[in-house]
C-alpha cells in the first residue's frame, strides 16, 4: 500500500500557495474548488485526474479540476481552472483532463460546463501541449463536434488567453466577472510589440467590451456567485442533448398586463418590446441573452404554459428596431441554438427592415442578413411570427414572415405588411409629381389620398382573406392563442433538405 495518500489528496485539494489564494480573494475571486461546490448540487462532485503532475512540484491536478456532478439533479461534466497553480496555465495534462471530459459530456449526451481563469498555455510546455493529436488544438475540435449536441457553457472568472480564449468562443453562452474576466489573442505586451499599440487588458478584452461591443461575452456579472447562477438558470432551459426535449415546469399565468397598452398605434413611437415579451411568459419570466449587446434586437428564454420557448423580438427603443450587422448575427445564432436544442421560437416583429447605408454596407449587411435569413430558414422547430407592429420589406422574412414556414403568421390590429412604409412608399412612387404641384394644399392632399389608397392596399383583412396572415388577433388573447398553436405543433417533421449541409453565408 503507499504511503501518504490522504496527505497527497489534502495537498492537491489546496491548491497553489497561500500567497496565490490571498491574491485572489483580494480580488473578489473564488478558489477553483469552491467555485464548483456553490455551482453543483451538495455532495455531487466526483473528480476525475486529481494526480495529474502529482509527481512535479508545484502543480497539484496540473491546474485544473475535471470531473462530473449534478445541477438541480441534472448530470452535467466541468471543468475548472485553478489560478493559484501558475495562474491557472495548460501544460500536457491540462490539456489532456480538458480533452477527456469533453469527450466524456459527448459520449454520455451531459451538458458540458467549463469555469475559465486562466493564463493561458505554458511556453516551457508548448512541444508536449501544443501540436500533437492530443494537443490543445483537440480541445477546440472536441468543443465543435459537442456543440448543439449538448449545451455548452461558459462562467468567465478571469483571464483566457491567447489559443485559451477559444474556449468561450465555442460555448453557447459566456458569462463575464466585471472587472476580472477577460478574453484576449494577444496581451497588451504583445499588442504593442506587434503593432505600437499601447492600450491594457481591461480596455481591449474585458467583461464590458465583450458583452457590449464584440459579442463575444453575453452576460456582465457584478459577482462570481452571480456568473454561476446565469450557468444554473441557463441549463434549466435546455435539455441534457440535443435528442431530448427542453424540461417543463408546472405552467404558471402570466402577469397582470395590459398588453394593448404596451404597443403605439403609431409606429413612429418607440417602445420597450421587452414588456411585451414579459406579459405574454409564465410569471414574466425573460431569461435575456445578450442584453447589453445590438439592442435593436432582444432574444432570451422564457416559458409558455410550462413549455419553453426561444423569443426573437425587434426592439424600437433601440435604433428603431432597425436590423444592423451585430443584431443580423445576434438572431442567427440564438436561432440556430434554439433550433439545436428543440426550443420552439417565437418571433415578435415590429421591424422597418436592415439599415441601409454606405457604412453598413462596407460592414457586409447583405451577407450578415443572408446569415439570418439562412438561419431562420433551415429552423424546423416550430416557429411562430406575430407582427406585433410594422413588418417592412426584408424585416418580415427576417423574423420568420409567411415564406419561411411558420406554423402561423398572426398580426395584431397594429400590424402593418408591406415593402415599405406608406410616407416613404409614396415618395418612391409619386417623387416627381410632388414636386411638380407648386399649391401647397394641393401637395398634401395629393400625398394624403394616396397614403390612403396605400393604407388600403395593405390592410389587415385583405392580407387574411389572401392567405398571408393566418389571423388578427387582439393583444389579451395572444398568449391563449399561441399556447394552442405550439400544442398543435407539437411532433412536427424536423426534416428541411436533402444534404450534408449548406453553404452559410458567413
Amino acid at each position: 500500500m503507499h504511503e501518504g495518500l490522504d496527505e497527497l489528496r489534502e495537498r492537491i485539494g489546496a491548491g497553489g500557495s497561500p500567497k496565490y489564494h490571498q491574491a485572489n480573494e483580494a480580488k473578489g475571486k473564488l478558489f477553483a474548488r469552491e467555485r464548483i461546490a456553490r455551482l453543483v448540487d451538495k455532495g455531487s462532485f466526483v473528480e476525475d485526474g486529481m494526480f495529474a503532475n502529482a509527481l512535479a512540484h508545484g502543480l497539484p491536478a496540473d491546474g485544473v479540476i475535471t470531473g462530473q456532478a449534478t445541477i438541480d439533479g441534472r448530470p452535467v461534466c466541468l471543468m475548472a481552472n485553478d489560478s493559484t497553480v501558475k495562474a491557472g496555465s495548460w501544460g500536457a495534462r491540462t490539456v489532456e483532463k480538458i480533452i477527456r471530459i469533453i469527450e466524456r459530456a459527448y459520449g454520455q449526451g451531459v451538458p458540458m460546463v467549463y469555469l475559465v481563469d486562466s493564463a493561458g498555455a505554458r511556453i516551457t510546455d508548448q512541444v508536449d501541449l501544443f501540436p500533437g493529436r492530443r494537443g490543445a488544438g483537440n480541445i477546440f475540435y472536441q468543443q465543435v463536434k459537442s456543440s448543439g449536441s449538448i449545451p455548452q457553457v461558459c462562467a468567465l472568472f478571469g483571464p483566457s488567453a491567447a489559443g485559451g480564449a477559444y474556449i468561450p468562443a465555442f460555448c453557447d453562452v459566456v458569462a463575464m466577472v466585471d472587472g476580472n474576466a477577460s478574453m484576449y489573442l494577444g496581451s497588451d505586451r504583445m499588442v504593442e510589440m506587434v503593432t505600437g499599440e499601447k492600450t491594457t487588458l481591461e480596455a481591449m478584452g474585458g467583461a464590458k467590451v465583450h458583452t457590449e461591443q464584440s459579442g463575444v461575452g453575453h452576460f456582465l456579472c457584478k459577482d462570481e456567485d452571480e456568473a454561476l447562477g446565469v450557468v444554473r438558470r441557463y441549463l434549466s432551459f435546455l435539455p441534457s442533448n440535443w435528442t431530448e426535449q427542453p424540461p417543463a415546469l408546472e405552467p404558471m399565468p402570466a402577469p397582470e398586463t395590459d398588453l394593448a397598452a404596451i404597443v403605439p398605434e403609431s409606429e413612429r413611437r418607440a417602445f420597450d418590446m421587452r414588456k411585451l415579451v414579459k406579459g405574454l411568459l409564465d410569471g414574466g419570466e425573460f431569461f435575456e441573452i445578450q442584453a447589453r449587446w445590438a439592442k435593436e434586437l432582444t432574444v432570451g428564454f422564457g416559458r409558455l404554459d410550462g413549455q419553453v420557448v426561444g423569443v426573437v423580438a425587434n426592439n424600437s427603443l433601440h435604433k428603431g428596431g432597425v436590423l444592423f450587422v451585430d443584431s443580423a448575427d445576434k438572431a442567427s445564432r440564438f436561432v440556430q441554438l434554439c433550433d439545436a436544442f428543440n426550443v420552439p421560437l417565437l418571433f415578435l416583429c415590429d421591424v422597418p427592415g436592415f439599415m441601409v447605408g454606405s457604412v453598413v454596407e462596407r460592414q457586409g449587411i447583405i451577407r450578415h442578413g443572408a446569415k439570418m435569413v439562412t438561419a431562420i430558414s433551415e429552423a424546423t422547430v416550430p416557429k411562430i411570427c406575430v407582427v406585433v407592429r410594422k413588418a417592412y420589406g426584408a424585416g418580415l422574412y427576417a423574423m420568420a414572415g409567411p415564406g419561411f414556414m411558420p406554423e402561423a403568421t398572426i398580426a395584431l390590429p397594429t400590424a402593418k405588411i408591406a415593402v415599405m412604409g406608406a410616407e416613404a412608399a409614396v415618395n418612391a412612387v409619386y417623387a416627381n409629381k410632388i414636386a411638380a404641384i407648386e399649391d401647397e394644399a394641393e401637395r398634401e392632399a395629393f400625398i394624403a389620398a394616396k397614403r390612403a389608397e396605400y393604407e388600403t392596399d395593405i390592410d389587415l383583412v385583405r392580407l387574411a382573406s389572401e392567405l398571408v396572415i393566418d389571423t388578427i388577433v387582439e393583444p389579451d388573447r395572444l398568449r391563449d392563442e399561441l399556447i394552442q398553436r405550439y400544442r398543435a405543433a407539437h411532433g412536427k417533421d424536423r426534416h428541411f433538405s436533402r444534404r450534408r449541409h449548406g453553404v452559410t453565408p458567413v
